[in-house]
């Protein structure tokens, strides 16, 4: 059985066919009754993912992502923040298409995206709380909220993961991202405001933060799917390294756009 979450799909996955519980292991392929060995047949070398491992993982991940961004809001001067920022991100972008595309994800990589990954949370919180000061916190809090929501409603089957609902995921996180490629370009061609999606005084930009934080939440859905999924059938041990990953991603992308739907109703100090 496949990960529905596209983001998990690949080699660490696909290779769960090796672990323990996955279909067909300690079958017979040439025939023969207990003890036979086929030609060439070697034991997995790995045992297979469990629940305490993606726990486990996940803490990893996100403590060292929350480690560095505190490290940063203390450490980085507002003078430096803008080229610290930038060469935050070209890394975080440079680990995040190896791990994505190489499929190389390991605790050296997680890791290491996480902690670059929190150097650019680290400075964009400090900077949204410079300003509408008590935003972060309440963002915090909302983040916690929205996966203790979402995880219940996996649990409950309120929202089945299908090959549909995964692709209507995909496609709706892509037009996101799109919308705010333009308002980039836009506002860096001379629209003060870009097309709105990102102006506090625009209805459009809360309609969009909502819609980017519920697909936040659906991504969860996914990254739960492949969990459970990667359990279940037996996906190697690694495989936890690329659930810890998925969910951190998802985790920061609910974040962000919760501190920035706040900033909208907060004044400034």
């Amino acid at each position: 059985m496949e990960s529905r979450n596209p983001a998990f799909r690949g080699n660490a996955f696909d290779q769960r066919a090796g672990g323990h519980g996955a279909p067909g292991y300690g079958a017979q392929p040439y025939g023969g009754g207990p003890g036979y060995a086929a030609p060439g047949y070697a034991p997995p070398t790995t045992r297979p993912m469990t629940m305490d491992d993606v726990v486990v993982r996940g803490f990893l991940t996100l403590a060292t992502l929350v480690l560095t961004a505190a490290l940063a809001w203390a450490a980085v001067p507002t003078s430096a923040a803008a080229p610290v920022l930038v060469l935050a991100l070209i890394a975080e972008i440079g680990i995040w298409a190896f791990i994505t595309f190489g499929r190389k994800a390991n605790a050296g990589t997680v890791l290491a995206f996480a902690a670059v990954y929190g150097v650019v949370v680290g400075i964009v919180s400090h900077s949204y709380n410079d300003i509408y000061h008590g935003v972060v916190f309440q963002a915090v809090i909302g983040t916690a909220l929205a996966f203790g929501a979402t995880l219940a409603v996996y649990a409950l089957r309120i929202v089945r993961v299908t090959p549909k609902f995964a692709k209507f995921v995909m496609a709706a996180g892509l037009a996101l991202i799109g919308l705010m490629i333009v308002n980039l370009v836009v506002h860096l061609f001379g629209g003060d405001q870009g097309i709105g999606i990102r102006d506090p005084g625009s209805p459009l930009a809360y309609v969009f933060s909502v819609a980017a934080i519920l697909v936040g939440c659906f991504f969860l859905l996914l990254d739960f799917d492949s969990i459970e999924t990667g359990v279940r059938t037996g996906a190697p041990e690694k495989f936890a390294w690329y659930c810890a990953f998925g969910l951190v991603l998802s985790l920061v992308w609910i974040y962000l756009e919760i501190l920035r739907l706040l900033s909208y109703f907060s004044g400034r100090d």
